[in-house]
C-alpha cells in the first residue's frame, strides 16, 4: 500500500491502540489531511532521534502501526489535534515522496502465530497470574483492567491488551511491535512484568523503611517536647540549657565536623541524669566549642599609611619592626591571606617589645591577646589537657583564640625564652606545631579534639635573649633584634610618651608639671642605667607623685623641674658611670661588655709577681671568660719575645688577672683581646692608652674574632667618655648599620690580628 506517512516523536501506536496526538509540523499535518480527504488510512511510525526536524527515511524505525484518523481538531498557532486507531502491524518498505508530505510503501506484517494449542494456555494462565501479581505491587492498575484482562481467552488477544495497557516506555513497545511472533511477545510481556513487580516490591519496601523512620522521628519530636514541658514544671535547668545549646550550634559558624561532633555531645549530655559529674564535663566541653571563633573572622585595616601613622604616634625609633610590619601589610593587600613568617622581637627589658606588639594590633585593627610563656613547664599548657582527666581545659592558645572571639588575632607570646621543660613534656617542642606557618593550619589541642586553623592567626614572639630558645622553634621564627636606646631615644621616648602617660595615671593636668630638657637628661644619665625605659618612667612617676602632693599641700598650681632642683624629688644621683682613665697606665685596660640590661665597661688589670709561673685569674669569671684569658696568655707567651720580654718571665713570675666588681658573674667570650694586651702591658711594664677601649676574641694564634651586642657596648663607651674603641674587622657592617648618634665622637678602629691591638694599644 502506499500510504501518507506520519514521524512520531518518543511515542508508539500499538495495533488496536486508541489514542491521539498533536501535530505541529507541515508534513505531518498534511499527511494527516492527506488521509482524512482519501480513506483516512495512515503509516505512523517512531522517529530514532526526538530532535530530527525533518526526517528522511533512515531517521525512522522501519516497524510501524496502519491506522484510520478517526477525527482531526485544529487548535491555535497552527497545531492540530489528531485521534487515531491502529490496525495492523506494517513494514516501511521505502519513502516514494518527502513533500508535501512522507509517503510511503508499506506493507503490511501481521504477527506469526507460533504456539501450539498446549502451549497457549499454558502462557494464557501464566500472564493472567503476573497481571494479578503485578496489579497487587501498582495500585494504580486499576481494579476494572484487571477484570477485562482476565475475561480473555485467546493468547494473541491477552497479548495485545496487555501491550496497550501495561506502562511501558517507548523502547519497550517498539522493541514489542518490532517482534514478529506470539511467542517472543510472550516472553517479553512476562519478562517485563516480573522485573516491574521486583521494582515495585523494592519501591513499597523503601516507602515503609521511609515511613517507619518518619514516624519513629515524629515519635520523638512529641516525646522530647513532652519532656520539655515536664522539665519546665519541674524547674529543671537542664531541658532549658539543651535548648540553648541547640539554638547557639544553629547560630554558630563552622564545618560540618564540628557541628557534628558539638550535636553528638548535646545529645549525650541530653540523655546523662540530672547533676551527674560527666554532665558537667560535657557541659563544660560544649560551652567551649561554641565559643571558639571556627570561621569567624574580623575585618583588617589595609590602608598602609593610617597603619603607619599609628605606628610612629606610638613609638619613637624601632625602624626595623615598623617596616616589617608594613612590608606584611603590602604582601596582605596583593595576596589576600596571612603574611607567612613569625615574628619574633629579642631585646634587654623595657625597650617595648609588648608594647610594640599592641601598637601593632591597633595598627591592622585586629584583636590583641598575650599569652605569656614566662615558667610554662607542662606540654598541656600548650595542647591542652585530655578530657580523661578531672580539670581538664583547652590549652593557652585556643583560650587566647577563644578570649579573641575571632580566628585572625594577633597573639603575642610573651618571655618565649622562659619556658622550661620537665617531666610534664617538652613545651617548645609543643610550640613547634603552633609556629609552623605550614603545620598550624590543622593544630589539634588535646581537650578541644578538632582541628583548629591558626595560620590565620599573626603571632608575634618576645625573648629577652635566644640563647635558651632550641634551633628548630628558633628556625620557625623571623628574629628582629630590639636594641637598647641611646641617651638621646629615652630623652624623646620620655618627652614624646613616658611623661604624658604618667601625667594622666597621677592625675596632673597639662600645665601642673614640666621637666626641662636638662633635668630629663640628667635623670636618663644619672638615675637609671638599663637598656629600655623602663626604669625612667619609674622615675618620672616618682616625680609625679612628688608633684602631686606638693600641689595638694602648698596649695600651688605649677611645679617646675629643673636639673639645679632634682636632687629635691629624686635624691642624690643613684649612678656613676666609670669615666676614661685621665693617666695612662701598666697593665690596666678597658674592655667592653654586654648585659641583659644593656651595655657596661670592665676595667681589666693585671699584675705580675716573682714567683713559679702560676696564673691566677679572680673576678668572678664564667668558664668561657677563663678560657679566653688562658688562650691570650698563651699567645702573649709565644709573642713575647718580640717584644722584649725575656723568654724564662713566664716561669719565674706569677700573673694574676682581676676584673673589679668581684660580686658581680661576668662570662663571654669578647675579653680576650682585651686580657692579652693587660697581660702584655704588665709583662713589657708598658703603658696602655687610657682613653682606649677594645672588644674581641682571641684565638692562639692572635686571629681576632668577631662579637655580638656592639650596639650596647658602644653605647657604653661613648657614656664613659672614651674616644677610641677597637672592634673586630668581621664586625665592619654591624658598624655600618649603626646610627652616627651612636658612634658619634669616638674613633672606631677595625682590627683582624693582635699585632695590630697592641700596635693601637701599648705606648
Amino acid at each position: 500500500m502506499k500510504l501518507p506517512v506520519v514521524a512520531l516523536r518518543d511515542m508508539t501506536v500499538l495495533p488496536g491502540m486508541l489514542m491521539h496526538f498533536d501535530v505541529s509540523r507541515e508534513k505531518s499535518i498534511s499527511a494527516a489531511e492527506y488521509a482524512m480527504n482519501e480513506d483516512r488510512q495512515i503509516f505512523l511510525t517512531c522517529q530514532k532521534d526526538e530532535n530530527t526536524e525533518d526526517p528522511e527515511e533512515d531517521d525512522l524505525f522501519r516497524t510501524g502501526t496502519v491506522g484510520t484518523v478517526q477525527q482531526i481538531m485544529k487548535l491555535p498557532d497552527g497545531i492540530i489535534r489528531v485521534l487515531v486507531k491502529g490496525k495492523e502491524r506494517a513494514i516501511l518498505k521505502k519513502l516514494t515522496a518527502l513533500e508535501p508530505c512522507l509517503m510511503g510503501e508499506v506493507e503490511l506484517m501481521p504477527c506469526c502465530r507460533d504456539v501450539v494449542e498446549e502451549e497457549q494456555e499454558a502462557m494464557i494462565r501464566t500472564l493472567k497470574d503476573g497481571i494479578r501479581e503485578y496489579a497487587q505491587l501498582n495500585r494504580a492498575f486499576g481494579e476494572g483492567a484487571v477484570k477485562s484482562l482476565l475475561t480473555y481467552q485467546t493468547l494473541e488477544g491477552l497479548i495485545m491488551e496487555l501491550m496497550i495497557r501495561l506502562p511501558m516506555s517507548n523502547d519497550q513497545r517498539q522493541a514489542l511491535l518490532e517482534q514478529d511472533s506470539t511467542c517472543g511477545r510472550f516472553y517479553m510481556l512476562s519478562g517485563f512484568m516480573q522485573t516491574e513487580g521486583e521494582i515495585l516490591q523494592l519501591r513499597r519496601e523503601i516507602q515503609d523503611r521511609v515511613k517507619e523512620r518518619v514516624d519513629q522521628n515524629q515519635k520523638e519530636y512529641v516525646l522530647r517536647e513532652q519532656m520539655k514541658v515536664i522539665h519546665e514544671e519541674l524547674g529543671d535547668d537542664d531541658a532549658s540549657d539543651i535548648r540553648h545549646y541547640e539554638e547557639a550550634l544553629d547560630k554558630l559558624k563552622a564545618g560540618q565536623e564540628v557541628k557534628d561532633k558539638i550535636r553528638k555531645e548535646i545529645h549525650r549530655l541530653s540523655a546523662m541524669p540530672n547533676g551527674s559529674q560527666e554532665g558537667t564535663v560535657s557541659r563544660t566541653y560544649i560551652e567551649t566549642l561554641l565559643e571558639l571563633p571556627w570561621q569567624k573572622l574580623s575585618r583588617e585595616n589595609r590602608d598602609i599609611k593610617k597603619a603607619e601613622k599609628i605606628l610612629n604616634e606610638d613609638h619613637y625609633g624601632m625602624e626595623k619592626i615598623k617596616e616589617r610590619i608594613l612590608e606584611y601589610l603590602a604582601v596582605r593587600h596583593f595576596t589576600g591571606e596571612a603574611g607567612g613568617s613569625i615574628l619574633c622581637l629579642v631585646g634587654p627589658p623595657g625597650t617595648g617589645k609588648t608594647s610594640i606588639a599592641r601598637s601593632v594590633a591597633r595598627a591592622l585593627d585586629k584583636k590583641y591577646v598575650r599569652v605569656c610563656l614566662g615558667g610554662v613547664h607542662d606540654e598541656a599548657e600548650i595542647r591542652g589537657h585530655r578530657r580523661t582527666y578531672i580539670g581538664a581545659m583547652p590549652g593557652r592558645i585556643v583560650t587566647g583564640l577563644k578570649q579573641a572571639g575571632v580566628g585572625n588575632p594577633l597573639m603575642l607570646l610573651d618571655e618565649v625564652d622562659k619556658v622550661s621543660n620537665d617531666y610534664h613534656g617538652d613545651t617548645f617542642s609543643a610550640l613547634l606545631e603552633v609556629l609552623d606557618s605550614e603545620q598550624n593550619s590543622h593544630f589539634r589541642d588535646h581537650y578541644v579534639e578538632l582541628p583548629i586553623d591558626l595560620s590565620r592567626v599573626f603571632f608575634i614572639a618576645t625573648a629577652n635573649t635566644l640563647d635558651t630558645i632550641p634551633r628548630p622553634l628558633l628556625d620557625r621564627m623571623e628574629v628582629i633584634e630590639v636594641g637598647s636606646y641611646t641617651e638621646n631615644e629615652k630623652y624623646y621616648i620620655a618627652e614624646d610618651y613616658l611623661l604624658e602617660k604618667q601625667r594622666k595615671k597621677n592625675g596632673l593636668k597639662e600645665g601642673m608639671l614640666s621637666i626641662s630638657e636638662a633635668a630629663m637628661r640628667k635623670i636618663i644619665h644619672n638615675y637609671t642605667r638599663e637598656a629600655g625605659v623602663r626604669g625612667l618612667e619609674r622615675r618620672i612617676g616618682e616625680i609625679c607623685r612628688k608633684t602631686a602632693r606638693e600641689l595638694l599641700e602648698q596649695n600651688r598650681t605649677q611645679v617646675k623641674i629643673t636639673a639645679g632642683n632634682l636632687v629635691k624629688y629624686l635624691g642624690k644621683e643613684k649612678i656613676q658611670f666609670d669615666a676614661a682613665n685621665e693617666d695612662d697606665q701598666v697593665g690596666i685596660v678597658r674592655g667592653l661588655a654586654w648585659t641583659s640590661v644593656g651595655g657596661d665597661t670592665l676595667e681589666i688589670e693585671v699584675n705580675t709577681m716573682p714567683g713559679e709561673g702560676k696564673i691566677q685569674l679572680t673576678g668572678q669569671l664564667g668558664d668561657v671568660m677563663k678560657e679566653s684569658a688562658q688562650a691570650g696568655i698563651s699567645y702573649i707567651r709565644s709573642v713575647g719575645s718580640e717584644y722584649g720580654v725575656p723568654e724564662d718571665y713566664f716561669e719565674k713570675h706569677d700573673v694574676h688577672l682581676h676584673i673589679p666588681e668581684g660580686a658581680v658573674p661576668k662570662d663571654g667570650p669578647s675579653a680576650g683581646i682585651t686580657m692579652a694586651v693587660a697581660v702584655l702591658s704588665a709583662a713589657t711594664n708598658r703603658k696602655i692608652r687610657a682613653d682606649l677601649a677594645m672588644t674581641g676574641e682571641i684565638t692562639l694564634r692572635g686571629r681576632v674574632l668577631p662579637i655580638g651586642g656592639l650596639k650596647e657596648k658602644l653605647l657604653a663607651a661613648q657614656m664613659a667618655g672614651i674616644h677610641l674603641v677597637l672592634v673586630p674587622e668581621k664586625n665592619r657592617r654591624d658598624v655600618e648599620e649603626l646610627s652616627s648618634e651612636i658612634t658619634k665622637g669616638m674613633e672606631i678602629v677595625f682590627v683582624s690580628h693582635m699585632d695590630e691591638v697592641l700596635k693601637r694599644s701599648l705606648l
